[in-house]
């Protein structure tokens, strides 16, 4: 029998007020363990407006310029069914998402 986890994520700025969100939000999610890739799914569920700002919607792969971090580790080229860190699935700790700097 699989368990429900709510997971913390923190989106940027930018897609907080796109989404209409003011700090962090939480998204219920099957586990543990709990999947990068699910959780993704649960945030674009649950703000359809999100689609495509997050990652691909053909390809499923991480937005440029978008970063991914749990418990300190960067898991922006983890594979989407890679299971985060038990944290986050306890919800001690939240899925950061956050927007890359470049320039010079």
């Amino acid at each position: 029998m699989t368990a429900t986890c709510t997971v913390r994520v923190l989106l940027p700025a930018q897609l907080r007020r796109l989404a209409r969100v003011d700090g962090e939000l939480t998204v219920p999610v099957a586990g543990p363990p709990v999947s990068l890739g699910a959780v993704l799914d649960a945030v674009e569920r649950r703000h359809p407006e999100l689609c495509g700002t997050i990652r691909d919607r053909g390809s499923g792969r991480r937005r440029p310029y978008l970063r991914y971090f749990a418990c300190e580790e960067d898991l922006s080229h983890s594979p989407a069914g890679a299971a985060l860190p038990p944290a986050v699935a306890r919800g001690d700790e939240p899925l950061l998402v956050v927007g890359a700097m470049a320039g010079g």
